[in-house]
């Protein structure tokens, strides 16, 4: 199975989404599932919340 590589302008939603998860997730996927899921994780706890933005980052092709 190949692996794909995140563009290098992913490198500044992996450094946002330290600070801000759920802006990240909405500009990669929008207002779907996994923008509220997100918000979710991030009101539980803060790493949560980074981990499954850069989970979302590094599985989305390009919308941003």
């Amino acid at each position: 199975m190949p692996t794909t590589v995140s563009p290098t302008r992913d490198v500044l939603l992996y450094f946002l989404a330290i600070f801000v998860p759920p802006l990240v997730v909405f500009f990669k996927r929008g207002c779907t599932a996994d923008f509220w899921i997100n918000i979710c994780l991030w009101i539980l706890g803060w790493i949560p919340g980074v981990l499954h933005a850069w989970y979302i980052v590094s599985r989305s092709e390009g919308v941003m």
